[in-house]
């Protein structure tokens, strides 16, 4: 028997943000009970809740609209660096983990979307703590080394797309966002906010990428979800 699994969370006023971003606001526009029907109003930026980074979100040429069909249905690969995260809250994904995943369960596959487990996701229902600012309002949460993005890019061009379980695909005190730099422009997609990370196998699930069709945007809010 399959399973599918909803890597995604439901979007909301309450959803925690990258802190330059506005608050999701959504009001009644119609009501069914004095109109007839329902429909509300929402505004949000882009990369606000579970959503895909495009390319041109750091400089590439693929808006999210034309990202190919073909890299929005891929086989996910997980890497876990939970431990290493509950003793530094900003660790990163290295390519040493890359390698360590491979020695353990073969080459990656030749399409894939490789994501990192880091067990963040346990503070997605606080704001505060999946932000985690310090006092100094640097915040603090794990992501991938930029070293990352040009040796996938040169060496396991398969992967065409990365994500994980937190606000960022760079560490949280990141300024620069070199991973970002490194890794967009390439042509490839990121996928940030994800949920329910923990439910994957390492390899093996089927992961399907609900990418809007905004025209020529930068991301957005999107609907993610693996067959195991």
């Amino acid at each position: 028997m399959s399973r599918l699994i909803d890597l995604t969370y439901v979007l909301s006023p309450e959803t925690p943000l990258y802190p330059i971003y506005d608050p999701v606001q959504v009001a009644d526009k119609f009501t069914f009970a004095d109109d007839g029907f329902a429909v509300r109003s929402w505004a949000f930026d882009e990369h606000s809740g579970t959503h895909v980074d495009a390319p041109a979100h750091f400089g590439g040429e693929a808006t999210v609209d034309v990202i190919a069909v073909d890299d929005l249905l891929l086989e996910a690969v997980v890497l876990d660096i939970g431990q290493r995260v509950a003793a530094d809250h900003d660790a990163m994904v290295v390519p040493d983990d890359v390698l360590a995943w491979e020695s353990a369960h073969g080459p990656l596959p030749e399409r894939c979307a490789l994501l990192a487990r880091t067990c963040w996701g346990a503070r997605a229902a606080d704001p505060d703590a999946y932000l985690n600012a310090d006092a100094g309002g640097v915040l603090h949460s794990p992501g991938f080394h930029p070293d990352v993005g040009s040796f996938l890019a040169e060496e396991r061009p398969g992967v065409r797309a990365v994500g994980l379980d937190t606000a960022s695909l760079d560490i949280g005190p990141s300024t620069e966002f070199p991973f970002h730099v490194a890794w967009l422009p390439t042509g490839r997609y990121g996928i940030e906010n994800l949920a329910r990370l923990e439910e994957l196998p390492p390899r093996g699930a089927t992961l399907f990428v609900g990418a809007p069709r905004l025209q020529a945007g930068s991301g957005g809010p999107s609907r993610i979800f693996a067959l195991v």
